[in-house]
């Protein structure tokens, strides 16, 4: 994947306006002229295997690569890249409402959103972009044109103003390439995504309803509850990548997760893991086949755990209601908030991922508590099995990644559709 020189960078521009008596860009604001990458046709759109769900593309869709300023998980200066999605044509010509999108787990520090190719950004131009929406979905800290030192994962600050700053981000590109906005904001996400969005739409609520018109959020296979999954007996599918991601991360923010890394990691798997993640060159498939994860030798998700971790460091988050690891999950958790604008919540029942049982029916329980009436929930299993057939060994890899996200962003759309 090609990289991309910053034509001026953040130490410069700060340096700048240090000089001349400034604070520093705004975040938000714009590191280098967002560029035109491609227009997607209507036809284009129409030949996707999304064209059932999405219905036939209403607009063209202009491909716009974004790289903005967003601070760090502990403020730093810093930036994002992202990509905006932009409805063109002789019959999109009006102001668009905005859907802000967070992304799924990535563990491939290279990859953009910027890239017409993407499958995630090929989803967003069918199911949104091409609907009528505008659409800026970020890339986050660490990734792609980012300079973070490491991505924040599953860390809910840096994750809302990764968000919110591409919003910020779109409203500043948006003329320059013929297009305006009505100010409305949706705000969706899936899996990492679906956390990510949740806490966005938190903050926004909470400190900047008077800047951004948040009037719908769909959240999507979010683990909103971490600490709940942390008491889990048994470890979710993916356990090898998503929780060694969660803990080396941590780690960085809060310092305290371990004292040295190899009283939280086995061997060989210690060497190299605080780095590991996201990767410059390895993949999901390559980060197991080339033994810096386990899974080669089909592990289950309990076998990889143990493989992974000390005993003594995987059992005190079990059973010890102090432990650092168990406490950093409590402040990412996001059950205690109420959203003031529409609400879905969605995923498959049959997710072993991201258990519903453990976050999203969670979630709807602490909102149902708030006597909230502007939340839905939606369970996608009976279409997935519909679709694909019954669950099985063969096939449940693929549920949480191929299997639910179509049918999430098709019932996203739906309420988005009421609310534009």
């Amino acid at each position: 994947m090609a990289s991309f020189k910053l034509s001026l960078s953040l130490i410069s521009v700060a340096a700048l306006l240090a000089a001349c008596g400034g604070s520093g860009p705004s975040n938000g604001s714009l590191i280098e002229s967002p560029v035109l990458l491609t227009t997607l046709t209507k036809a284009q759109l129409d030949s996707g295997p999304l064209v059932g769900l999405s219905g036939k593309a209403k607009c063209d869709v202009k491909v716009v690569s974004l790289n903005y300023v967003t601070p760090g998980a502990k403020g730093e200066s810093s930036n994002a890249s992202g990509v905006l999605l932009l409805p063109s044509g002789a019959d999109c010509t009006a102001a668009a409402p905005l859907v802000a999108y967070a992304k799924g787990t990535d563990v491939q520090k290279p990859r953009t959103l910027a890239n017409p190719a993407d499958s995630e950004t090929g989803l967003l131009a069918a199911m949104y972009a091409g609907q009528g929406f505008a659409v800026v979905a970020t890339d986050y800290l660490g990734f792609a044109k980012s300079t973070y030192s490491y991505h924040p994962y599953l860390h809910a600050d840096s994750e809302a103003t990764s968000v919110i700053d591409s919003i910020r981000a779109a409203r500043n590109a948006v003329s320059t390439h013929g297009a305006s906005l009505n100010g409305k904001v949706m705000l969706t996400g899936y899996s990492q995504g679906g956390h990510a969005s949740m806490a966005a739409h938190r903050e926004i609520e909470k400190n900047l309803s008077g800047e951004i018109k948040v009037v719908a959020g769909a959240h999507l296979a979010g683990p909103y509850n971490l600490s709940g999954s942390m008491k889990l007996p048994d470890a979710i599918a993916g356990y090898q990548f998503f929780v060694p991601y969660l803990i080396t991360a941590w780690q960085k923010i809060y310092g305290n997760i371990y004292s040295n890394v190899n009283d939280a990691f086995n061997a060989p798997y210690v060497d190299g893991i605080e780095s590991l993640l996201p990767n410059s060159t390895l993949t999901y498939t390559t980060l197991v086949t080339s033994g810096k994860l386990p899974g080669i030798n089909g592990e289950t998700p309990n076998q990889a755990r143990d493989a992974l971790f000390q005993s003594k460091f995987s059992s005190d988050i079990l059973t010890n209601p102090n432990n650092p690891t168990f406490l950093a999950a409590k402040k990412n958790d996001l059950l205690d908030w109420s959203p003031k604008a529409q609400t879905m919540l969605c995923s498959g029942s049959g997710d072993p991922t991201v258990p519903q049982v453990i976050h999203q029916s969670v979630m709807k329980a602490a909102f149902d508590a708030k006597g909230l009436t502007n939340v839905t929930s939606v369970d996608v299993h009976p279409l997935i099995v519909q679709t694909y057939g019954p669950i099985t060994m063969a096939n449940i890899a693929s549920y949480h990644g191929t299997f639910a996200p179509p049918f999430c962003h098709a019932a996203a759309k739906s309420l988005f559709d009421a609310m534009k």
